[in-house]
């Protein structure tokens, strides 16, 4: 016979859904004995928590769940997607509003790219849209240089392997020639780090701006650089299957905001 599994949820995944950190992170967290269970240091992940047990990070006792929530934000060029940057340089969480909940980042967008990141509260959300089975498609704008028609991008269409990674088929269309610049619109239903750039060099072609335009179906429309929308709870529920009983988030979403004392970066 095989013994019963103990009550609750992993402790990691506890921690992601308060908010703590990645349920990948909290693992780490818990190996360095920085989370205590009813008064006494953890080192594994491998541990059931109820309600009844009193769980801490770093001293601090851990906050109650907040309902899961969901932020579109438009990120400038020039931040790095983290929250420390070893080489000192700008994060979006030094350009995020104040005011704003404690968040994650689901997936990044390098130091020169830009448009649309997700943002939430919710470890288990971060986890659930970063997955490649999710196979939600991410829509980018494209500025390349050079004057390249349109089966120059047959390779990409077929899926390509560079240096031993295998990179799955894209959607690429050619939009426009502009001067020296070419406009492309490119899909990904997985994002590897700088695939788009690492791609189009393969073929020859240097991208000189990039622009994240939507991720599965949040939009980045209209909203400006530097500001930050939250998803309808209603909305969560439809795309993400959120559980009907969980409480609102809030009954409206707020206005874009922009982080007081910082002008937009230009698009």
């Amino acid at each position: 016979m095989t013994d019963p599994t103990p009550p609750g949820d992993r402790i990691a995944k506890v921690l992601a859904r308060a908010g703590v950190a990645s349920r990948r992170e909290a693992e780490r967290m818990i190996e360095a004995g920085r989370v205590t269970v009813n008064g006494k240091k953890i080192d594994s992940p491998a541990l059931n928590v109820t309600g009844r047990d009193k769980i801490a990070v770093d001293g601090k006792p851990l906050a109650a769940a907040e309902p899961a929530r969901l932020w579109l934000y438009h990120k400038p060029p020039g931040l790095v997607t983290t929250t420390q940057d070893e080489q000192g340089r700008p994060t979006i969480f030094d350009d995020l509003p104040e005011e704003m909940a404690r968040v994650m980042s689901v997936g990044r967008l390098d130091l020169n790219s830009e448009g649309l990141l997700l943002l939430t509260n919710d470890g288990a959300i971060k986890r659930r849209l970063e997955l490649p089975s999710t196979g939600w498609l991410r829509k980018y704008r494209v500025r390349i240089k050079g004057q390249p028609d349109d089966s120059a991008f047959a390779p990409l269409r077929a899926g390509l392997d560079l240096d031993g990674t295998r990179y799955q088929p894209m959607i690429v269309t050619l939009d426009r020639q502009q001067g020296a610049n070419a406009w492309l619109t490119v899909g990904l239903r997985e994002g590897k780090n700088r695939e788009i750039r690492r791609a189009m060099e393969a073929l020859g072609f240097a991208v000189n701006r990039l622009i994240r335009v939507s991720y599965g179906p949040f939009q980045l429309g209209q909203l400006k650089p530097g500001a930050v929308e939250e998803v309808r709870r209603k909305v969560l529920r439809d795309q993400l299957g959120l559980d009907e009983g969980a409480p609102e988030a809030s009954a409206k979403p707020k206005r874009p905001t922009v982080r007081r004392g910082r002008k937009p970066r230009g698009a």
